[in-house]
């Protein structure tokens, strides 16, 4: 099993794209730190995967279509962009496909490729939260149209019943 981390939107949204896919045994919502200049925390979640069953490839793609990774905001320092790799090995493979993933987005890519530095989870009551919760408004208006898209572009990826 790998880890990697991703930000980008709210960590309910991530959590519950990541919590829909094969593979994926794990999605930990919390909130992330790298080094410096993005050393502030940043919502976020850890995703342990199994790289036989979903590739670090798709686990990107599917993160950068899922949240607006070609949109810089004012809320950028607390729903960062990231991508945040656990090994030089991961952060190298991702360098070096970048132009791949860039040339299937009309708009450039503002999501950074960082290394973890630190986590702090969320609380109990905020885990799990799309799929505890699926009928909320923020679910319905947030969560939902994100899943759609996962079912649509990636539904060979996608399982058919959360495991959660």
């Amino acid at each position: 099993m790998k880890r990697i981390a991703f930000g980008g939107g709210c960590h309910w949204c991530t959590e519950a794209v990541f919590q829909s896919l094969k593979g994926v045994e794990k999605v930990e919502q919390g909130f992330i730190a790298s080094e410096a200049g993005n050393e502030t925390f940043s919502e976020a979640v850890i995703v342990s995967y199994f790289p036989d069953e979903i590739s670090l490839k798709d686990l990107v793609l599917i993160h950068l279509f899922t949240h607006e990774s070609t949109t810089d905001h004012s809320l950028r320092n607390k729903y960062r962009s990231a991508i945040y790799t656990m090994s030089t090995g991961d952060q190298e493979e991702l360098e070096s496909k970048w132009d791949e993933f860039q040339g299937q987005f009309a708009g450039k890519l503002i999501t950074k490729i960082l290394p973890f530095k630190a986590f702090s989870p969320s609380e109990e009551m905020f885990r799990n939260y799309y799929y505890s919760n699926p009928g909320r408004p923020f679910c319905k208006k947030y969560i939902d149209p994100k899943l759609e898209l996962l079912r649509k572009k990636f539904s060979k990826k996608v399982v058919s019943k959360t495991k959660v």
